[in-house]
């Protein structure tokens, strides 16, 4: 192999290494978004259907603040099985890739390369101990007038993980405001 393409070969395996550090970086990063939804029931119903969906979802109610219209919620996020073992799987075979691209370039210590892939499984631990974390949600009450139609109507804001929100907004079929 010419010395060119195993330059070229290695900038590019290096360049997939750092992309693979960050995507298993970024598998633990804290996703919160604010949204607010509008809700075509009374308020007492919906606080009862949050109640029991957020007990469904494993959160107890935390605080209560009736001055603000505000009710947190708290719940453990329980890292999953299967991404730690994907993760530990991606920076195998990534590891592996630039462990081949250095054998080449130094046969020398070929073998001392091929060891590296035996961290790849810190990878896992790395997603493990950050993705287990207590994780909060904030709902907050108000009434906003349409400015169109006149109406008063009924939102809600939530504060809480992306895919949290993604699931309330299906499974209480609430709108995002807009």
């Amino acid at each position: 192999m010419s010395v060119t393409s195993l330059a070229s070969t290695l900038v590019l395996t290096l360049l997939l290494a750092v992309g693979l550090f960050f995507f298993i970086r970024a598998s633990v990063k804290d996703r919160t978004q604010e949204v607010t939804l509008v809700f075509e029931q009374e308020e007492t119903s919906l606080l009862e259907q949050l109640q029991q969906y957020f007990a469904r979802r494993s959160y107890r109610l935390s605080t209560v603040d009736s001055e603000r219209n505000q009710v947190t919620y708290e719940g453990f996020v329980k890292p999953s099985i299967f991404l730690a073992i994907f993760l530990s799987s991606l920076a195998a075979i990534g590891i592996l890739c630039l462990a081949l691209v250095w054998s080449l370039l130094f046969p020398n210590l070929s073998s001392i390369f091929l060891g590296l892939v035996l961290l790849s499984p810190m990878a896992g631990v790395f997603y493990w101990k950050k993705a287990a974390r207590p994780e909060q949600v904030l709902l907050k009450l108000s009434n906003q007038t349409d400015k169109l139609q006149h109406e008063l109507q009924s939102q809600i804001t939530v504060v809480a993980h992306r895919d949290e929100l993604i699931e309330l907004q299906r499974s209480l079929k609430l709108k995002p405001c807009e």
